[in-house]
């Protein structure tokens, strides 16, 4: 799931190498909280938050058929 989301989000932004991924896993949930740059926070939530809603649909869609536990994604800076 980590390279699916840093696939998606790396040709985003402008510091990929600040792309940092970490997975918290409980009981029935799998969080993931995706970290970047400052400076590319808009790029990634993009305008009205259409860019994260994106990515979401496509991480929550791939969590449905390859996940038995909910998959939640965090954006911070």
């Amino acid at each position: 799931m980590k390279n699916l989301i840093e696939s998606i989000v790396k040709p985003l932004v402008e510091n990929p190498e600040e792309v940092k991924i970490e997975a918290v896993e409980e009981d029935h949930q799998i969080t993931y909280k995706l970290t970047v740059h400052k400076d590319d926070i808009g790029k990634v939530i993009g305008k009205r938050g259409r860019v994260a809603k994106a990515i979401r649909t496509v991480v929550y869609a791939h969590a449905n058929t390859t996940e038995n536990k909910k998959v939640v994604l965090e954006i911070t800076e």
